[in-house]
C-alpha cells in the first residue's frame, strides 16, 4: 500500500488536472447540461407540423425526421458513449458540443426536409453527452450517495424530454422552428463548453472508434448483474413507450377529442419523472437497487388496469400516467446505479444498458402501433403488460 506521503505528492501531481467547482455546483452544472443536451433529440417532434408548412408539404411528408433523430441517438450511444472508458472526458464532451452545434445551426437554415435530416441526425448522434457524464458521477460520488447523484443527473435528463416537447412546442409557436433549432445551438455552446471546462482532464490510453463497441459483447458476458438490469430496464421503457407513444391517438380521437395542443400539454406529466429521480436515488442507497427494482415494477403493474380504465375515464388515465412515469423513473435509477457499479468499464455497462433500454422501447412502439390499429387502446394496453412480464420473467432466476 502506497504511503499517506507518496499519495499526497501523487495527488499534488494530479491537481490541475482534476479542479472542480464544489460537489452541489459541479452536480448542478451536469444535471442542467443533461437536461439541455437531452433535449436535442426531441426537438423536432413537437415542431413538425411547422417544419411541413415551410416547406410546403404534408405534415406526414416530414414526420419521420423525428424517427431520424432517434436512429442518430442510437448510433452515438454505440459508438461514443463507450469512449468515455478510453478517451479523456474534457475533450470528448468539447468536440461533441462542438459538433452538435454545427449540427443544430445547419438544421436552424435548412432549406428542406432532406438536409434538415441530415443535420438533425448528426445533432443527435452527438448529444451523447449525458451517457458520459452519468459514469462520471457514479465513479466520483461516495458510495453511499451515489445512487442520490446519478439520480440528479437523470432528473435533469428526463427534465429536458419533458422541456423539449412542451416548451419547443410554444416556442416553435411563438417564434418559428428555426429559432427554436437557433436557441438549442446557442444553450448547448454554452452550457456544453462550460460543462467540459470542469470536468477532470485524465490521461487515457485511448481507442479507436470502434473499440467500445466491440467490447460490449465480453462486458455483458462477465456480468449477470448488468445483463438483468438491461432486460429489466428494456422490459420497463418498453412498457412505458408503448403506452406513451400511442397516448396522443386516444386523447385525439373519438374518446376524448382533445386537440393537438391540450394533448400536447399530457406531457407535463413527465415531470413526475424530475420529482421522483431524487427520492428513488435516496431510496437505492438505503434498501438496495433490488428492491427499488421490484417496487417500480409493482407500481408499473398497477397502471397498467389504469390505463385501460383511462381509454374512457380521465381521471384513470391522469393516475396512470403519474404511477408509469414514477415507476420508469425509479426503476431506471436503480438499474442504472446497477449497471454503473457492476463492470470495471462503466462507460462501456452504460453503453449496454441504454442501447438496451432504447431497443425495448423501439420494438415496443413499433407493436403498440401494430395493436392499436387492429384493437384499439385495449391492444396498447396489453402490449405494455406484455413487455413488463418479460422483463421480469426473464431475469426471474437469481444465477
Amino acid at each position: 500500500m502506497p504511503s499517506a506521503t507518496t499519495t499526497s505528492a501523487r495527488d499534488r501531481a494530479t491537481a490541475p488536472h482534476t479542479r472542480t467547482p464544489a460537489p452541489g455546483l459541479f452536480l448542478t452544472l451536469l444535471a442542467v447540461c443533461s437536461a439541455v443536451t437531452a433535449a436535442n433529440i426531441y426537438l423536432a417532434a413537437p415542431l413538425l407540423s411547422l417544419m411541413a408548412r415551410d416547406f410546403g408539404s404534408a405534415p406526414s411528408a416530414v414526420a419521420w425526421i423525428a424517427s431520424v433523430a432517434q436512429l442518430g441517438y442510437a448510433v452515438g450511444l454505440l459508438f461514443f458513449a463507450p469512449l468515455g472508458d478510453s478517451v479523456n472526458r474534457r475533450r470528448l464532451v468539447a468536440s461533441l458540443t462542438v459538433v452538435t452545434t454545427l449540427a443544430l445551426a445547419a438544421s436552424a437554415v435548412a432549406p428542406g426536409a432532406g438536409v434538415l435530416a441530415v443535420a438533425v441526425f448528426v445533432a443527435s448522434a452527438a448529444t451523447v453527452i449525458p451517457q458520459l457524464l452519468v459514469p462520471l458521477v457514479a465513479e466520483r460520488a461516495p458510495a453511499d450517495r451515489r445512487a442520490r447523484h446519478v439520480a440528479a443527473v437523470i432528473a435533469g435528463l428526463f427534465t429536458g424530454i419533458v422541456g423539449a416537447r412542451v416548451l419547443g412546442g410554444l416556442a416553435g409557436q411563438a417564434f418559428g422552428w428555426r429559432w427554436v433549432f437557433a436557441g438549442a445551438a446557442v444553450l448547448t455552446l454554452a452550457l456544453g463548453l462550460a460543462t467540459a471546462a470542469v470536468l477532470p482532464s485524465r490521461r487515457r490510453a485511448g481507442g479507436s472508434l470502434f473499440s467500445g463497441l466491440a467490447a460490449l459483447p465480453s462486458v455483458l458476458r462477465g456480468s449477470p448483474e448488468l445483463w438483468r438490469a438491461c432486460v429489466r430496464q428494456a422490459g420497463m421503457f418498453g412498457a412505458w413507450s408503448a403506452l406513451w407513444t400511442s397516448l396522443a391517438l386516444l386523447l385525439t380521437g373519438p374518446a376524448y377529442g382533445l386537440s393537438t395542443a391540450a394533448a400536447g400539454l399530457f406531457g407535463l406529466f413527465g415531470l413526475t419523472a424530475s420529482a421522483v429521480a431524487p427520492l428513488a436515488g435516496g431510496l437505492v442507497d438505503r434498501f438496495g437497487a433490488a428492491r427499488v427494482v421490484r417496487s417500480a415494477y409493482l407500481l408499473a403493474a398497477v397502471s397498467v388496469p389504469l390505463f385501460l380504465l383511462g381509454g374512457q375515464v380521465l381521471w384513470a388515465l391522469s393516475a396512470a400516467a403519474v404511477l408509469v412515469h414514477a415507476a420508469l423513473v425509479a426503476s431506471h435509477v436503480a438499474n442504472q446505479t446497477l449497471a454503473l457499479t457492476a463492470t470495471s468499464a462503466p462507460a462501456t455497462a452504460n453503453t449496454a444498458y441504454v442501447v438496451a433500454g432504447f431497443a425495448g422501447g423501439a420494438a415496443a412502439s413499433a407493436l403498440a402501433g401494430a395493436a392499436y390499429s387492429h384493437f384499439g387502446w385495449s391492444g396498447v394496453c396489453g402490449v405494455a403488460g406484455v413487455w413488463l412480464v418479460l422483463g421480469w420473467g426473464t431475469t426471474w432466476s437469481r444465477r
